[in-house]
């Protein structure tokens, strides 16, 4: 029999102590009432999934657009949890952390895998610098990349970590190939209840892993190679994306970059995503790959640094093709960026002083 919303698994714990619904609303509460801001966003959400109604609002990251408000199914949210469950095998149990705000979807969702698939979950305060139970096992954790880049000496003890919201850097990607924790890149959005697809990116013989789907998640392309999805038990209608990816077979696929961040330089398609991997090495500062208006081009490429300076030394250039070097490089003080850290593109374009 499939749990429903209003099923609180009897081996869920919050911080240690077993909940029921009664005593879970309790807790909410006094979260609210007395809790730090983040145990205030807890108790949020713990009070709307335990009222009656069958949906929830959740407000989106707005990394690629104006934030909104999605009203998401509670039952597709349970659905959600138990197939991460299944692909990670997870059960009663199982100790996980959650170190993300409850505000946005993928800390929402870690709070229901607990709940529905009865995992002990320790709340701590999201941040870039985490304090955690160094001392305690955990099988599953979700973080940003930013907070994995700090704590990469403190994760020995966590079985299984994903990570989203941001791009995984090169850089962090070479970090994590010594972890004993299996880190997992994830695919998703607020509309798919967070990922619909992981990909390992540790402690795999596959230098180039692609994208797995998780079961029941069908996959396709529309006409400008972006990818379809289709989720009966998520969502009730196919949600299309704009990433471009390559199909690898129905279950895997390879992302290239978003769509609305292609650039068309004299007939040449230029992913910036793939621009920004062969750099990321190369440039200490944050920085992305956007385009500007060019009379004979019609766009042309340019580079954008976190810096007082646009000075960077050729050299940088050299791993890039013909197509994909800057013609010009521009500086902005400090990027403009989301509540959860990442880099709002437009937003930052319009800083440029020229």
């Amino acid at each position: 029999m499939v749990p429903t919303f209003k099923n609180i698994h009897l081996k869920f714990k919050v911080n240690g102590f077993h909940y029921s619904r009664e005593y879970l609303i309790e807790l909410a509460y006094d979260f609210v009432k007395e809790g730090k801001s983040f145990e205030r966003e807890v108790g949020d959400f713990l009070f709307d999934w335990l009222d009656d109604n069958e949906t929830i609002k959740v407000k989106t990251s707005g990394s690629t657009g104006t934030p909104k408000i999605v009203e998401l199914s509670k039952q597709a949210m349970v659905n959600s949890a138990l197939a991460t469950g299944d692909f990670f095998d997870l059960v009663p149990g199982n100790k996980a952390l959650l170190c993300l705000p409850a505000t946005y979807i993928a800390g929402k969702m870690m709070l229901v895998r607990a709940m529905i698939l009865g995992l002990e979950l320790d709340i701590v305060e999201p941040s870039s610098n985490l304090e955690f139970d160094k001392n305690k096992d955990y099988d599953f954790c979700a973080m940003v990349p930013m907070q994995l880049e700090k704590v990469l000496d403190k994760v020995d003890n966590v079985k299984t970590i994903i990570i989203g919201g941001a791009p995984v850097s090169n850089s962090l990607k070479t970090s994590i190939q010594t972890l004993k924790a299996k880190v997992f890149e994830t695919y998703g959005m607020t509309e798919t209840v967070t990922h619909i697809a992981l990909k390992p990116v540790n402690n795999t013989s596959n230098s180039k892993p692609h994208f797995k789907v998780l079961p029941g998640v069908t996959i396709s392309q529309d006409d400008r190679d972006c990818l379809v999805i289709e989720a009966p038990k998520l969502c009730q209608e196919k949600i299309i994306a704009n990433d471009i990816v390559k199909i690898h077979s129905e279950m895997e696929f390879e992302w290239l970059g978003r769509f609305d961040n292609v650039i068309n330089s004299g007939g040449v398609k230029l992913f910036p995503e793939q621009i920004e991997a062969k750099l990321q090495s190369k440039i200490r500062n944050r920085f992305f790959v956007a385009s500007e208006p060019n009379k004979e081009l019609g766009e042309q490429l340019i580079l954008v640094i976190e810096s007082e300076s646009n000075k960077l030394n050729s050299e940088v250039f050299s791993t890039l093709d013909k197509f994909e070097k800057p013609k010009a490089i521009y500086a902005v003080k400090k990027f403009t960026e989301t509540s959860s850290g990442k880099i709002q593109r437009k937003n930052t374009l319009a800083l440029i002083k020229k």
